[in-house]
């Protein structure tokens, strides 16, 4: 399928997935709003939607890890799910020095408002571009995702 709307070759990639991103972001929050979600804070959509698709309790730090915050700014976000009824926090049963966060049934259905809508945008996007330039631009993703991992572990290298 060929785009009606060509890209310009001078929009730098980081222009294009910050508004890719948006474009996922915006119909999420919709639909969330749209449903009686709208009192979830911004970074509150990875933690649902991170919980909903490991379905096993996280580790507090290993979240707080995932979504580059200060820790006091992850405890913030979580107090802020907790009390807002979306997630609830127990001592880990193996690590008693660990707390996790899983999610409510209130987290769940959250969580599953959240994910129809993703999948809205990725039905859309199927119809406009096809499979196969699908395919390319998850593989292309896949590829810019390991550079930071391969930066990272070079630093690692260094020290």
């Amino acid at each position: 399928m060929t785009n009606p709307n060509p890209v310009p070759d001078d929009l730098s990639m980081p222009v294009l997935l910050r508004h890719a991103r948006n474009t996922y972001g915006t119909a999420m929050r919709r639909a969330l709003n749209d449903a009686g979600y709208d009192d979830i804070p911004g970074n509150g959509l990875y933690v649902i939607g991170g919980l909903a698709l490991d379905r096993a309790d996280i580790p507090l730090g290993q979240l707080i890890r995932e979504m580059r915050l200060s820790k006091q700014a992850a405890g913030q976000l979580v107090d802020t799910l907790v009390t807002r009824g979306y997630l609830e926090r127990a001592i880990d049963k193996d690590d008693r020095r660990k707390l996790t966060v899983t999610l409510t049934e209130r987290g769940r259905a959250a969580a599953a408002t959240q994910a129809a809508a993703r999948e809205k945008v990725d039905a859309d996007l199927l119809a406009a571009v096809g499979k196969e330039d699908i395919d390319r631009t998850r593989r292309t993703l896949a590829v810019l995702c390991d550079m930071i991992h391969d930066v990272e572990c070079a630093k690692g290298d260094e020290a």
